[in-house]
């Protein structure tokens, strides 16, 4: 990769893990599903006049809303209102790619190569180490939800698989849509709608940067930089970059709000970046992407959908 595409990828990395941080502080003026549904607002209305139509099936525009958009980021969100520490979440939130590899295996009949296996077994043995380090003193519950939500996140994966969507900008903007109305019902629900008002009428600057943040900078010009990189090389070449993720989101959380950041944290975060990294080693062939259940694909095709499915699994909204 030429150095500037390497300074855009660690840029948006680094985004990407200081977005946890500002989705902690946009907590503290709303209520979490509210929240969620008022990024994916933010994020949707500008785009969709540029965009046009879903490029794919309704079915999997609903799909990876359902599960991306609701369930994935409300189970995040819920979560770290409950508790979970921003630069831990991001962190944490990275065992959807053990999930997605094993949803892959048993949806999609994708056999995990041996250095996937081992990789899976010490970034899971890393995860056990934060589960008992972070419950020690804090609420598992909230630490669970946080895993919930890389439950959801593999599902997605999966969905966007099946999808293949040609266009991932148009796709995304779509799913940020579609999951508007289902947060604002289970917001409405579970928070209430005193809630939700109260948060509107008590809105502030901060509450402000923090939904612009997210829907403008972290979801559509992350992701644009992100799909640009995308475009210009391989898949294996550029979502590496994605395991700077939970480093950047540990080290600004530790230095923007002063999340502690123990020893045997910083080791069980090593073990779950290494074991991650192991997932994303190229086997043979891995270029020449197939349809699922179907015959191999080359060319163009195979990197497009190498590069859509890459984006949404590493992080990318």
């Amino acid at each position: 990769m030429k150095p500037r595409h390497i300074a855009i990828a660690v840029l948006v990395a680094t985004i990407w893990g200081v977005n946890f941080v500002v989705i902690k502080v946009g907590l503290r003026d709303f209520p979490p599903l509210f929240f969620s549904a008022l990024r994916f607002l933010a994020a949707a209305v500008p785009a969709l006049w540029f965009v046009g139509r879903p490029k794919v099936a309704w079915k999997w525009v609903v799909a990876v809303a359902l599960s991306l958009g609701v369930a994935k980021f409300g189970l995040l969100f819920v979560g770290m209102a409950a508790g979970m520490p921003a630069g831990l979440s991001s962190l944490v939130l990275q065992s959807q790619v053990f999930f997605t590899v094993l949803f892959a295996a048993v949806l999609l009949r994708e056999r995990p190569r041996p250095v996937q296996l081992a990789g899976m077994g010490v970034a899971a043995a890393g995860i056990v180490v934060i589960a008992f380090d972070y419950g020690v003193g804090s609420p598992i519950s909230a630490f669970l939800l946080v895993v919930l939500g890389a439950v959801a996140w593999g599902l997605a994966n999966v969905a966007t698989r099946y999808a293949r969507p040609p266009d991932p900008i148009n796709f995304i903007v779509w799913v940020s849509a579609v999951a508007v109305l289902p947060l604002l019902g289970l917001s409405l629900v579970f928070e209430g709608p005193a809630a939700d008002l109260a948060a509107l009428r008590g809105l502030s600057w901060t509450g402000v940067g923090a939904i612009l943040f997210i829907a403008w900078v972290s979801t559509l010009l992350g992701f644009g930089l992100w799909n640009l990189l995308l475009r210009s090389y391989e898949a294996s070449a550029v979502v590496p970059f994605a395991l700077l993720v939970p480093v950047a989101g540990m080290l600004s959380g530790w230095l923007l709000l002063g999340e502690m950041v123990t020893t045997v944290r910083l080791g069980a975060g090593l073990l779950v970046v290494v074991g991650m990294a192991a997932t994303t080693v190229k086997g043979r062939g891995a270029a020449r992407s197939s349809r699922p259940g179907g015959s191999s694909g080359s060319g163009r095709l195979g990197e497009a959908v190498v590069g859509s499915r890459s984006v949404v699994e590493s992080g990318s909204i």
